[in-house]
Protein backbone atom coordinates (compact mmCIF):
# COMPACT_ATOMS: atom_id res chain seq x y z
CA UNK A 1 0.00 0.00 0.00
CA UNK A 2 1.39 3.43 -0.92
CA UNK A 3 1.77 5.41 1.49
CA UNK A 4 1.50 9.38 1.37
CA UNK A 5 5.07 11.30 1.51
CA UNK A 6 5.47 15.08 2.24
CA UNK A 7 5.90 17.31 -1.07
CA UNK A 8 9.21 18.17 -2.50
CA UNK A 9 9.81 21.82 -2.07
CA UNK A 10 9.03 24.09 -4.62
CA UNK A 11 10.32 27.29 -6.42
CA UNK A 12 7.82 29.70 -5.91
CA UNK A 13 7.35 32.37 -9.09
CA UNK A 14 5.43 35.60 -9.91
CA UNK A 15 4.06 36.95 -13.30
CA UNK A 16 3.00 40.73 -13.36
CA UNK A 17 0.93 42.28 -15.77
CA UNK A 18 1.28 46.08 -15.81
CA UNK A 19 1.73 49.18 -17.60
CA UNK A 20 4.15 51.63 -15.15
CA UNK A 21 7.30 50.37 -13.45
CA UNK A 22 7.40 51.77 -10.80
CA UNK A 23 4.69 49.37 -10.37
CA UNK A 24 6.42 46.75 -11.35
CA UNK A 25 9.26 47.64 -8.51
CA UNK A 26 6.69 48.10 -5.60
CA UNK A 27 5.39 44.56 -6.37
CA UNK A 28 8.86 43.49 -6.62
CA UNK A 29 9.91 45.26 -3.32
CA UNK A 30 6.81 44.72 -1.10
CA UNK A 31 7.07 40.23 -2.42
CA UNK A 32 10.72 40.24 -1.35
CA UNK A 33 9.94 41.72 1.86
CA UNK A 34 7.56 39.16 2.20
CA UNK A 35 8.58 36.39 0.34
CA UNK A 36 12.54 36.76 0.33
CA UNK A 37 15.11 37.49 -1.99
CA UNK A 38 14.44 37.17 -6.01
CA UNK A 39 17.18 35.37 -7.57
CA UNK A 40 15.79 35.59 -11.77
CA UNK A 41 13.77 37.96 -13.76
CA UNK A 42 12.79 37.59 -17.15
CA UNK A 43 13.40 40.32 -19.69
CA UNK A 44 9.72 42.51 -20.08
CA UNK A 45 7.77 41.60 -23.11
CA UNK A 46 4.21 42.86 -24.00
CA UNK A 47 1.07 41.72 -23.55
CA UNK A 48 -0.29 41.84 -26.69
CA UNK A 49 -1.84 38.52 -27.58
CA UNK A 50 -4.66 38.64 -25.74
CA UNK A 51 -7.06 42.02 -25.18
CA UNK A 52 -8.50 40.07 -21.56
CA UNK A 53 -7.04 43.02 -18.92
CA UNK A 54 -7.36 45.81 -21.42
CA UNK A 55 -10.60 47.12 -20.46
CA UNK A 56 -9.71 47.32 -16.63
CA UNK A 57 -6.30 48.16 -16.97
CA UNK A 58 -5.92 50.21 -20.29
CA UNK A 59 -3.26 49.77 -23.35
CA UNK A 60 -0.04 48.89 -23.70
CA UNK A 61 0.48 46.39 -20.97
CA UNK A 62 3.69 44.34 -20.62
CA UNK A 63 4.42 41.32 -18.64
CA UNK A 64 7.45 39.89 -16.29
CA UNK A 65 8.16 37.20 -14.26
CA UNK A 66 9.81 36.61 -11.18
CA UNK A 67 11.26 33.54 -8.96
CA UNK A 68 12.06 33.51 -5.33
CA UNK A 69 16.01 32.21 -4.30
CA UNK A 70 13.77 30.38 -1.28
CA UNK A 71 12.17 27.42 -1.76
CA UNK A 72 8.05 27.16 -0.79
CA UNK A 73 6.11 24.39 -0.66
CA UNK A 74 2.81 23.52 -3.03
CA UNK A 75 0.54 23.98 -0.22
CA UNK A 76 1.30 27.98 0.18
CA UNK A 77 0.03 28.45 -3.58
CA UNK A 78 -3.72 29.40 -2.15
CA UNK A 79 -2.20 31.89 0.42
CA UNK A 80 0.00 33.56 -2.19
CA UNK A 81 -2.43 33.74 -4.42
CA UNK A 82 -5.20 35.44 -2.07
CA UNK A 83 -2.25 37.81 -0.79
CA UNK A 84 -1.30 39.13 -4.23
CA UNK A 85 -5.05 39.45 -4.82
CA UNK A 86 -5.08 41.99 -1.06
CA UNK A 87 -1.32 43.76 -3.04
CA UNK A 88 -3.50 44.18 -6.26
CA UNK A 89 -6.26 45.46 -4.31
CA UNK A 90 -4.14 48.00 -1.86
CA UNK A 91 -2.18 48.96 -4.99
CA UNK A 92 -5.87 49.83 -7.12
CA UNK A 93 -6.84 51.78 -3.57
CA UNK A 94 -3.87 53.84 -3.41
CA UNK A 95 -3.44 55.00 -7.02
CA UNK A 96 -7.28 55.92 -6.74
CA UNK A 97 -7.72 53.50 -10.10
CA UNK A 98 -11.55 52.04 -10.97
CA UNK A 99 -9.63 48.46 -12.06
CA UNK A 100 -6.19 47.17 -10.88
CA UNK A 101 -3.52 49.09 -12.57
CA UNK A 102 -1.62 45.71 -11.67
CA UNK A 103 -2.13 41.73 -12.11
CA UNK A 104 0.04 39.19 -10.04
CA UNK A 105 -0.05 35.84 -10.45
CA UNK A 106 2.13 33.48 -8.03
CA UNK A 107 2.77 30.06 -8.98
CA UNK A 108 5.74 27.49 -8.71
CA UNK A 109 8.02 25.45 -10.60
CA UNK A 110 8.93 21.92 -10.44
CA UNK A 111 11.45 19.44 -11.84
CA UNK A 112 8.26 18.67 -14.12
CA UNK A 113 5.70 21.66 -14.38
CA UNK A 114 4.53 25.33 -14.05
CA UNK A 115 1.57 25.63 -12.24
CA UNK A 116 0.32 29.07 -11.77
CA UNK A 117 -2.68 31.05 -9.33
CA UNK A 118 -5.78 31.51 -10.45
CA UNK A 119 -9.09 32.81 -8.81
CA UNK A 120 -11.06 32.18 -12.22
CA UNK A 121 -12.85 28.57 -12.32
CA UNK A 122 -12.47 26.50 -15.94
CA UNK A 123 -12.66 23.04 -16.82
CA UNK A 124 -8.88 21.90 -16.74
CA UNK A 125 -8.38 23.94 -12.91
CA UNK A 126 -8.16 22.31 -9.91
CA UNK A 127 -9.98 23.99 -6.98
CA UNK A 128 -7.01 24.26 -3.92
CA UNK A 129 -8.81 25.57 -1.16
CA UNK A 130 -9.64 29.50 -0.43
CA UNK A 131 -11.38 30.20 -3.49
CA UNK A 132 -8.24 29.54 -5.58
CA UNK A 133 -6.98 26.89 -8.25
CA UNK A 134 -3.91 25.64 -9.54
CA UNK A 135 -3.28 26.07 -13.05
CA UNK A 136 -1.30 23.84 -14.99
CA UNK A 137 0.93 26.06 -17.55
CA UNK A 138 3.75 24.18 -18.72
CA UNK A 139 5.06 20.67 -18.28
CA UNK A 140 9.35 20.38 -18.99
CA UNK A 141 10.30 17.52 -20.29
CA UNK A 142 13.86 15.85 -21.73
CA UNK A 143 13.61 17.39 -24.65
CA UNK A 144 12.24 20.72 -23.67
CA UNK A 145 8.98 22.37 -22.70
CA UNK A 146 5.93 21.05 -23.47
CA UNK A 147 2.40 23.69 -23.88
CA UNK A 148 -0.88 22.70 -23.54
CA UNK A 149 -4.28 23.42 -25.33
CA UNK A 150 -5.18 25.74 -22.32
CA UNK A 151 -1.50 27.44 -21.87
CA UNK A 152 -1.43 31.06 -22.02
CA UNK A 153 -0.35 32.26 -25.14
CA UNK A 154 2.11 34.55 -24.14
CA UNK A 155 3.79 32.29 -22.01
CA UNK A 156 4.36 29.87 -25.41
CA UNK A 157 6.62 32.04 -26.30
CA UNK A 158 10.32 31.85 -27.03
CA UNK A 159 10.94 34.63 -24.05
CA UNK A 160 9.01 32.72 -21.55
CA UNK A 161 10.01 29.33 -22.56
CA UNK A 162 13.79 30.30 -22.08
CA UNK A 163 13.07 32.40 -18.54
CA UNK A 164 11.20 28.99 -17.13
CA UNK A 165 14.34 26.84 -18.55
CA UNK A 166 16.51 28.52 -16.35
CA UNK A 167 13.90 28.94 -13.40
CA UNK A 168 13.98 25.02 -13.79
CA UNK A 169 17.47 24.84 -13.95
CA UNK A 170 17.95 26.69 -10.55
CA UNK A 171 15.54 25.09 -8.91
CA UNK A 172 17.38 21.98 -9.57
CA UNK A 173 20.36 23.12 -8.80
CA UNK A 174 19.13 24.74 -5.36
CA UNK A 175 17.21 21.19 -4.73
CA UNK A 176 20.32 19.36 -5.24
CA UNK A 177 22.10 21.88 -2.90
CA UNK A 178 19.64 20.67 -0.17
CA UNK A 179 19.97 16.94 -0.13
CA UNK A 180 23.42 18.06 0.06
Amino acid sequence: MAQPKAFAPVKIVCGVIYKEDTLYERVRTTLEAEWGAVDLESATFPFDLTDYYEAEMGPGLVRRFMSFRRLGTPESLPSLKLRTIALEEALRRESGAAGRPVNIDPGYVTASALVMATAKDFSHRIPIGGGIYAHLELLFTKTGIRTLSWTYPDLKREPCSEYFREVRKTYLQSVRGDRA
